[in-house]
């Protein structure tokens, strides 16, 4: 594979810089505007408290094991266990600096294919991946309003407008959950059925005046659900159920992780109803135009979570979820970095 600069250059010091003063920004503004030396006085730091906290981090710790579990079956163990490790915490850094609408796709390509794994099946593990993350989403979101019912999803009313129409929470879920339900059918339709109908379709969608600049993009996204289809389309079941089991524990912790925050200082009754809240949430941050989701997802942690939380917390245990969840990546991701460069690119890959 060619050098590719701009991949690289997605992990300039600037990115980070402004991502972490974004997000320590909000969430400054968050803790000051609620701040009430009442509020925590009545908290005290206790060994429940730490264990909670350390089972949450344990939580973290689960979500990346079962994304390197979920990359090796899907490169077929060809990415060892360290390399794994740095390849999804490059991801995640990527992930971390690039606007939650834009995602870290493009350069996740170029991470696994800088691990010795072939352009086609790099952007068959990527795409697949998104595929999998989507699919627990489609799954999980009427599990759980089966179970928690609609009533008490949607605690805050927030508003966006969306090609002329305006939307509230409830509006922008369910717009955003058909809109995942939709793109995740056409693109499993593409892949295991018609790759080449759907580059034709796309193709012609984007001849119409007003899309004809993304035209090219839309061609070279028609090349990568072919090449992907080529790679995925006569895989055994075992494999995607695999992928699936290591995709569902993955999310699962990952969402885990907010209600063993709550558990370190509040005693919770209804851990379902705040799991089913972060299904929503997940919505609204996937929509942020800011890095990471930066900002947008300490202000939805308040808005959605308070019930749980007594008043004047709600801000500061934004604060600890996002410095145990999100800004470690930066962190982690600086650091790999540079000795990931001089490993992948000393030696030239196919």
């Amino acid at each position: 594979m060619t050098e590719n600069p701009k991949a690289l250059k997605i992990f300039s010091p600037t990115r980070i810089a402004i991502t972490i003063l974004i997000g320590l920004g909000a969430a400054s503004y968050l803790v000051a505007k609620d701040f009430d030396i009442k509020h925590f006085e009545n908290i005290s730091w206790s060994w429940n408290s730490t264990l909670w906290i350390l089972i949450a981090i344990l939580m973290i710790a689960i979500r990346d094991l079962a994304y390197m579990v979920r990359i090796r079956i899907l490169t077929e163990g060809k990415i060892s266990w360290r390399h794994s490790f740095d390849t999804i915490m490059l991801w995640e850094f990527a992930s971390a600096i690039t606007p939650s609408v834009v995602g870290g796709s493009g350069v996740a390509i170029y991470i696994v294919n800088k691990e010795g794994i072939s352009l086609g099946r790099s952007t068959a593990v990527v795409l697949s991946s998104a595929f999998l993350d989507e699919l627990f989403y489609i799954i999980m979101v009427p599990i759980i309003i089966l179970c928690v019912g609609v009533s008490n999803l949607f605690p805050i009313e927030m508003q966006k407008e969306v090609f002329g129409v305006v939307l509230g929470t409830k509006g922008i879920f369910i717009g955003g959950y058909c809109f995942i339900l939709f793109l995740t059918s056409f693109i499993s339709y593409a892949i295991f059925f018609q790759p080449r109908g759907f580059k034709w379709i796309l193709l012609r969608i984007f001849k119409l005046p007003f899309l004809k600049k993304w035209r090219a993009s839309a061609a070279a996204t028609g090349d990568e659900i072919i090449v992907t289809s080529k790679e995925l389309r006569h895989k055994p079941v075992s494999f995607w159920l695999k992928a699936f089991a290591a995709t569902f524990a993955s999310w699962t912790a990952r969402f885990w992780v907010v209600n063993f925050i709550i558990l370190a200082f509040i005693s919770v009754d209804n851990h379902l109803l705040v799991y089913a809240r972060q299904l929503v949430m997940w919505v609204i941050m996937l929509i942020s135009p800011t890095p990471g989701g930066t900002g947008i997802a300490e202000i939805a942690f308040e808005g959605f979570l308070e019930d749980f939380i007594p008043l004047g917390l709600a801000a500061t245990l934004a604060l600890i979820w996002r410095f145990i969840s999100y800004y470690p990546y930066l962190f982690i991701g600086a650091i790999i970095l540079p000795r990931w460069i001089k490993r992948t690119h000393s030696t030239k890959k196919d």
